[in-house]
């Protein structure tokens, strides 16, 4: 089989990919190990910055978005029994964050390339890559129990930190970078309405907590833990104690309960491999970089990749100019950077450290504080929280 364009895995980077690609006239084939039901339902990012808001609705998929999303003006930051609100609307001229979860733009994604005749092909494992440097690319993978080939001209790995196309870029020549955190977040899905209107960032004694949504009636909380712990360690009733002790801070506010339809424990990294572009193989997405997910920045991160590579790819079949391709992990890198910072800020900001001295928490509490009395940092943050401009 051949296409122009093989992409590596059915995540909100694949698929957007896929779909630009198509509506610039550029055929593409998209292979994913899992099966279709898999990545539509697996629960993961929720927020969506304003830029990726904007890019989805250009591309015509923001029918159910516009529909369902819910639109925040602002976040809320607790330390101790203090809160205080970074106001989007004011800070940052009307721009905001929409909470919409990754399998909903999947959902979507994966119905406008079948309504397309799209080629996608779910189960498809991708066992090896070769000729990377030459004109024809070509992907060894399986699928329906036979090994396949599909040979293309430009071959995109979007197939996350655990996939095969970046360690197929020889090690010797990838530039990466790493930070691993001293703990790991716990993360529920439960079936209650949120108890608030905007997302909750706490700062306790105990540890971390976010209060999160899904939909009207899904809530998302996250818990600080060891990252040594099993989900087998945490039983409901340990869970919305944690939950209850580190969120209920400040007077008249109570945190809804329900049934715990999801759980499990994700560590906490940074890492970014800044060889995105390898002869004919370019990364994006996870593939390429990973964030912390207290700063809401790696669905983000993927959908800014996707609208840099699909620019480079149109241009390049357009007129054949590489000008773009080449400057590709540059343009990427430096929104990707900025990602990490903020990621990296709000993670030391509102986590406990094994700090014996005192110094670390000193020092989040100093900054705190500066947030509640200066315009312009509070103005820093939110302008990162809702997307920097492109």
């Amino acid at each position: 089989m051949h296409t122009q364009v093989g992409i590596i895995g059915a995540g909100p980077a694949g698929l957007l990919l896929s779909h630009l690609l198509h509506r610039a006239g550029i055929e593409s084939v998209v292979l994913e190990r899992r099966s279709r039901h898999y990545v539509e339902n697996r629960i993961r990012a929720g927020v969506l910055e304003q830029g990726s808001v904007d890019l989805l609705l250009e591309a015509g998929l923001g029918q159910r978005l516009l529909r369902q999303g819910m639109q925040h003006h602002g976040v809320e930051l607790r330390f101790g029994a203090r809160s205080h609100r970074i106001d989007f609307d004011s800070l940052t001229q009307g721009k905001g964050i929409v909470v919409y979860g990754q399998q909903e733009v999947i959902k979507d994604l994966i119905a406008a390339r079948q309504h397309a005749d799209g080629q996608l092909l779910f189960e498809a494992e991708v066992v090896s890559l070769d000729e990377l440097h030459s004109k024809q690319p070509r992907i060894h993978y399986k699928h329906n129990g036979r090994e396949e080939q599909l040979s293309c001209e430009f071959l995109i790995g979007c197939d996350g930190y655990h996939g095969v196309s970046r360690p197929a870029i020889p090690e010797s020549e990838r530039k990466e970078f790493e930070r691993r955190y001293p703990f790991a977040w716990l993360g529920v899905l439960v079936e209650a309405a949120p108890s608030a209107e905007e997302l909750i960032y706490a700062n306790s004694a105990d540890g971390f907590a976010l209060h999160s949504m899904r939909s009207p009636s899904l809530s998302r909380n996250y818990l600080q833990c060891p990252p040594g712990d099993r989900i087998e360690d945490w039983s409901e009733e340990r869970i919305w104690d944690a939950l209850h002790t580190r969120l209920e801070t400040v007077p008249d506010w109570n945190l809804r309960e329900g049934p715990i339809v999801e759980r499990g424990i994700t560590p906490m990294r940074s890492y970014v491999c800044e060889t995105m572009r390898h002869g004919r193989l370019l990364l994006a997405g996870d593939a390429a970089h990973i964030v912390p997910p207290t700063g809401a920045k790696g669905m983000n991160l993927a959908i800014s990749d996707i609208r840099y590579l699909s620019a480079a790819l149109t241009a390049w079949y357009r007129d054949g100019s590489e000008e773009l391709l080449d400057s590709y992990p540059s343009d990427c890198l430096r929104r990707v950077w900025r990602g990490e910072h903020f990621s990296w800020y709000m993670t030391s900001l509102l986590h406990r450290f094994d700090d014996d001295s005192g110094f670390q928490q000193r020092l989040q509490q100093a900054e705190f504080d500066y947030l509640c009395y200066s315009s312009a940092q509070a103005t820093a943050l939110a302008e990162n929280y809702v997307g920097i401009a492109y």
